[in-house]
Formats: C-alpha cells, structure tokens, sequence
C-alpha cells in the first residue's frame, strides 16, 4: 500500500501541471447537466405548454403512478421528476468515465513519452501495485468530477424545476447510481484505457477502447429508459453492483497478464 501510495502521490501531483486535460470532461458534464433541462424546463417554458398536458408522457405518468418517491407530486412536478431520474445515468456514466479516461490513457504513454516508464518498470513496484495506482490516480478526478456535478445538479433543479423535484433524487437508488454504479462502471473502463495504454503509443487508442466499453451501454440504457420504460430499481442496481465488481476482478487480472514489462524495458521506442 505505501508504494501505491508513493506512485498515486507522484501521478496527482503530475495532473496539477496539466488543467487542459480536464476540459473535455468538464464540457461533457455541463451539456449533460444541460440535457435534462431542455426537455424539463427549457422546451415548454418557450412552447407555453405544460409537460402535464402533453399527450407524449404516458412513460411518464406510469412511473408517477407506481414510483414512491414521487407520488407525493402534483403531475407536473412529477413529469420532471421523471426526467431528471432517468437522465441521472447519463450525467454519471459521462462524466466519470470522461473525467478520468483522458488521465487514464495518458498515464503508461505519458510516462513512454517523458521516457520515465522505464525507471518507474526496473523498480520493485509489482505490476498489480502499478496498475492500481494507475486506475486509482485516473479514477479520483472523475469521481470528483461527478460528485460535483450532482451538486450542482441538483441546485439547479432546486432553483428552476417543480417545488420538491429536487428531494425525488435524493433517494437510495439515485444516491448508489452516483456513488457506486458510476465508480464502478468506471474503474472498468479506465483498466481496460490503462491495459490498452501499455500497449499502443497513441492515448486516443486507449482512450476509444475504454469509453466505447462504457458510453455505449450507458446511451443503450438512455433510451431504454425512455422508450420502454426501463427503471433502475434497487434490486437491479444491486446486481448490476455485483457484475461490475467481478468485472473489475477480472479484467485487472487480465491488465496484469498483459502487461508485458520486459518487453516494455527491452523493445519500447
């Protein structure tokens, strides 16, 4: 643990050198904080027609019948509520795996590039201790990343949706969707940037691979939800908690398998 400590110290204090990598990431959360509201607020406040007499919200309406945590609302209200839940996914799934992917495809070429892979590869550092530091270092900035921007999330539909919105996400399955499916989801597809890193010299290469893994099902379950209804319950967040921790077992024992460090130390150029 000290020396995945050492090397999770040295690699954060590398990222404070370089802000511009942060950029994409921060784009990225702001158009999906920005998503919900277009269709919630934005669309109809300009349209001077309610979501409630819309005749396109029978998705909608069902889960103001049947989710709990809403039906305290008033029909309008609870529309909102609706949205804002079912584009949650979207704002994690984005915005974690963006906020560490770049970190993460820059974190074995970064160090091919400053020619400081091979030093850091002829130490006693073990593969499963640098590959640890590596996804650890590239995952705290995205989970951060998200954390902040949930709270800012939910302060704007605070400010400009239906009075109590805001409490509706503030429920077990919202909260275990931020703070345990994204992190997850998203440590998954940052071990498969880092394996890949080891391996290619371009970091879009790494890049790709994990946000594709990623970004994919998550707009997949985006228009499930929408389309046909599809509600993350507590149950199903469980399960799918439990495929992505066996999924992240197993891709790291893969990662090391992979990560051929004498071939890096002998062959790379």
């Amino acid at each position: 643990m000290k020396r995945i400590a050492a090397l999770l110290v040295k690699d954060l204090a590398e990222l404070r050198q370089s802000p511009g990598i942060f950029i994409p990431a921060l784009l990225t959360g702001g158009a999906a904080i920005l998503y919900p509201f277009v269709i919630a607020v934005i669309i109809p406040y300009f349209a001077g027609e309610r979501l409630s007499d819309s005749s396109d919200v029978e998705i909608a309406e069902l889960f103001y019948r049947t989710e709990p945590s809403i039906r305290g609302l008033n029909p309008e209200a609870a529309i909102q509520a609706f949205i804002f839940q079912q584009t949650l996914a979207l704002l994690v799934g984005l915005t974690t795996v963006t906020g560490g992917m770049s970190v993460a495809a820059h974190s074995v070429i970064g160090e091919k590039q400053a020619r400081t892979l091979e030093p850091l590869l002829a130490t006693p550092l073990r593969t499963g201790e640098l590959l640890a530091a590596k996804v650890i270092g590239a995952a705290l900035p995205g989970v951060a990343l998200t954390t902040a921007c949930f709270a800012v999330y939910l302060a704007l539909v605070g400010i400009f949706a239906e009075p109590a919105v805001w409490k509706a996400l503030l429920t077990i399955r919202s909260l275990a969707l931020v703070f345990l499916i994204g992190p997850l989801a998203a440590l998954l597809g940052l071990q498969l940037a880092v394996c890949a890193s080891s391996r290619v010299n371009d970091p879009r290469s790494a890049q790709q691979l994990g946000a594709i893994i990623i970004i994919i099902p998550v707009g997949v379950l985006q228009v499930a939800q929408f389309a046909a209804g599809v509600v993350l319950t507590a149950p199903i967040l469980l399960a799918v908690g439990v495929a992505l921790t066996v999924g992240n077992l197993l891709v790291l024992r893969a990662a090391i398998a992979l990560f051929d460090r004498e071939t890096i130390l002998v062959r790379w150029k």
